[in-house]
């Protein structure tokens, strides 16, 4: 299934995508795509349903988050080892983890905001991981069961604040507009191998990420499990997995978003996103 969300930032209603691209209403079955609605129960109650017996959703919805509740938005740095090299940095033995602030995340073709005082201002394509089912623990070999789906993502960086401001990395994460998800919670049935995805990302029709999962250092299964050794993992809660390499921080000049720019991205199966950037207001 493809799961969505629609309407106004806010006040969206959980949706479903049909065969044809038609989006139904699924508002009348579940109250919203978070915590229990994410389950493997509730997941397989609702691949039950016709989706022809669902209402059509009229006209051209804003699209927004495909999760809605997420408590812990979870990012893995540097795991690509080209994208590492690319950075200056080596690929390091354990996965780097950082926390991204809820509140960065929008829908899949709101605007990017570039934030105030900001100069660096990056992209990064990324796979998602949809939480489903409480992981605490879990044995790698079990750890796609804890999984509701996966998603494109954005992890949108400051590079200034991020890097050359001291501190952890968050905060060069974190600013609002941050954390583009979606536009589908593509659940797993659909996804059959996590590390065979293509995945890329254009700024002004210009290729700049051109990759594969199947490059990533650290697999989804193995991630899932690794962080639920330091924290319980809940339904809603995402997984961005890193990027690949052609981020602007690692060309030669360096190259930053600038008002106006329009940034498309996708991953193979998930869908795509486009974001018009803007200065902060």
């Amino acid at each position: 299934m493809k799961l969505l969300r629609v309407g106004p930032a806010g006040k969206e209603r959980p949706a479903l995508l049909d065969e044809t691209g038609s989006i139904r209403d699924l508002s009348g079955v579940i109250g919203d795509l978070s915590g229990d609605a994410l389950s493997p129960d509730s997941l397989a109650r609702l691949s039950a349903i016709a989706p022809e017996s669902l209402p059509i959703v009229p006209g051209q919805p804003r699209i927004g988050p495909c999760v809605a509740g997420c408590g812990k938005f979870i990012c893995i740095g540097l795991n690509y080892s080209d994208h590492a090299a690319e950075s200056g940095m080596e690929v390091p033995p354990e996965p780097v983890v950082f926390l991204k602030a809820t509140s960065s995340i929008v829908g899949p073709d709101d605007d990017i905001e570039i934030p105030r005082g900001g100069e660096k201002t990056d992209w990064e394509v990324e796979l998602g991981i949809v939480i489903g089912s409480v992981a605490k623990h879990v044995d790698e070999a079990d750890a796609l069961s804890h999984v509701a789906g996966y998603c494109t993502i954005n992890d949108v960086s400051e590079r200034a604040f991020q890097i050359e401001r001291a501190g952890q990395w968050t905060k060069g994460k974190s600013c609002d507009t941050f954390g583009p998800v979606g536009p589908w919670l593509v659940t797993t049935d659909e996804v059959p191998d996590p590390q065979a995805l293509r995945l890329w990302l254009t700024v002004n029709g210009e290729t700049m990420q051109d990759g594969s999962t199947a490059t990533m250092v650290y697999g989804a299964a193995f991630l899932v499990s690794y962080l639920s050794r330091f924290m319980t993992l809940h339904p809603g809660d995402i997984i961005s997995t890193g990027t690949p390499p052609g981020v602007g921080m690692g060309m030669k000049p360096q190259r930053w978003l600038a008002p106006g720019d329009v940034v498309e991205l996708e991953v193979e199966g998930l869908g795509r996103q486009r974001q018009t950037v803007r200065a902060a207001v």
